[in-house]
């Protein structure tokens, strides 16, 4: 009876809330248009069922590019580092097992749609080293690099060390070039990271700065928009810096829900971070966005979003009267998640590519796909390019793009975490370069 109960409850949830007035377009750019939010006491609910490829089927990739299989039969791949020598990290991981949140028939409901869309299978706490000997564009050496970890999630190495960004800390271990596994090696913990179990957002994502001073790490919110109180979110929605030589972190910009990719802009020499926005406002508002982030930066969460458009859910006051207008948005509820700087990848020019891993908070679907921003002067110039689509299809989730990395080659790797691909998109320019 409880199993019925709970069917039903499944089947009127995902079937309130409103659809979209406006188009993803018309949310993306410097200038989105913001409308006034739509949120009721059932959110949008539009969860897609993950089933995986079916035989011979790859994603569609833009014209004059091909897409084939780098690795397949991964396990829940999510992020990638591609180390100086073109071999490929990739962290095969998952949130750390957690209790059930707050929030009763509402979380439970969402839970049980979360395991159907395949986001909460057990994580293998492994990160993988792929290698193509033969450049035929398919990795034919697969070697555990890196077990039993917690959680992994961003990886960079700095010289002869491999820092690897753990749910609830930066771990350092010396690495030797050329090296195909580091299992048995013991790494050192040189920052811990806020965690909570629980937490809406476990992901910590990590980039070197140019000269390998200083690192970067992403670290979302616990909840929502300050449901769970403001004492949780003490140093999270926020991108915090590292400094390598006196071992000390602090927050460096923060109002950022949930900063996930991190990408340099080489023009202006620019940290640039992709941020997923707040849920349960509508199927139209907020937009995710991209934007520069710099030291002190404040840009809102959980009390404004898109600078100065006020949240009236969020508890106490913001800590800055004002906050910053994000650079572009990347459309409502697409879960922008990897960012990647390309030069000249695919013929397409200077931009960001962005992994947009879908959202279940808009009727009809955002995201599941690949875009690129072609860029001029150090800033976004255009509106966005489909790279890889077809991960979903109607209710069925295909794939899901997560992060997004360039090979040493110029090809684009997709990381794929429900397809348990990395995918290779490339084109005959790449291959003339």
């Amino acid at each position: 009876m409880k199993r019925l109960l709970l069917f039903s409850a499944l089947l009127a949830l995902a079937a309130c809330g409103g659809s979209a007035d406006l188009t993803v377009a018309e949310g993306t750019g410097p200038t989105p248009t913001i409308p006034e939010p739509s949120g009721g006491l059932i959110p949008t609910i539009n969860f897609a069922t993950a089933v995986g490829w079916p035989g011979g089927k790859t994603p569609e990739a833009i014209a004059g590019a091909e897409v084939q299989a780098f690795a397949s039969g991964l396990d829940h791949p999510r992020w990638m580092h591609v180390l100086p020598n073109g071999d490929v990290l990739v962290a095969e991981t998952n949130k750390p097992p957690n209790p059930d949140p707050p929030g009763g028939i509402k979380a439970i409901v969402q839970k049980s749609l979360m395991e159907n869309a395949g986001a909460l299978a057990p994580s293998a706490n492994r990160i993988t080293l792929l290698r193509d000997t033969d450049g035929d564009g398919v990795a034919d050496v697969r070697t555990p690099f890196l077990t039993g970890l917690s959680s992994p999630f961003g990886m960079q190495l700095v010289g002869e060390d491999l820092y690897v960004a753990f749910y609830n800390a930066l771990v350092r271990f010396p690495y030797t070039p050329g090296a195909t596994t580091l299992v048995g090696t013991p790494g050192e913990t040189v920052l811990e990271l806020p965690n909570m179990l629980g937490a809406r957002h476990w992901t910590k994502s990590l980039l070197a700065s140019p000269d390998g001073s200083k690192l970067y790490i992403g670290v979302g919110s616990a909840s929502n928009v300050g449901e769970m109180g403001l004492a949780a979110e003490n140093g999270r929605a926020a991108v915090w810096e590292y400094d390598v030589a006196s071992g000390e972190g602090r927050v460096y910009a923060s109002g950022l829900r949930n900063p996930v990719g991190l990408a340099w802009e080489p023009t202006t020499g620019a940290l640039w971070t992709a941020v997923n926005e707040r849920d349960e406002l509508g199927s139209d508002v907020p937009p995710d966005y991209m934007t520069r982030v710099r030291d002190g930066d404040f840009y809102g969460w959980p009390w404004l979003y898109y600078g100065d458009v006020v949240d009236t859910r969020a508890p106490g006051a913001p800590p800055q009267p004002t906050a910053l207008k994000p650079d572009y948005a990347l459309g409502p509820h697409t879960a922008s998640l990897g960012l990647a700087w390309g030069a000249d990848a695919l013929g397409l020019g200077e931009g960001m590519f962005v992994g947009q891993h879908g959202s279940w908070n808009r009727k009809p679907a955002s995201g599941y796909k690949v875009i690129f921003v072609p860029f001029a002067n150090g800033m976004p110039s255009g509106q966005p390019t489909d790279v890889l689509t077809g991960f979903r299809v109607g209710d069925d989730a295909r794939g899901r793009p997560v992060g997004v990395e360039i090979a040493k080659d110029g090809a684009l790797l997709v990381a794929d975490d429900v397809g348990n691909i990395i995918w290779r998109v490339s084109s005959p320019y790449d291959a003339a370069r």
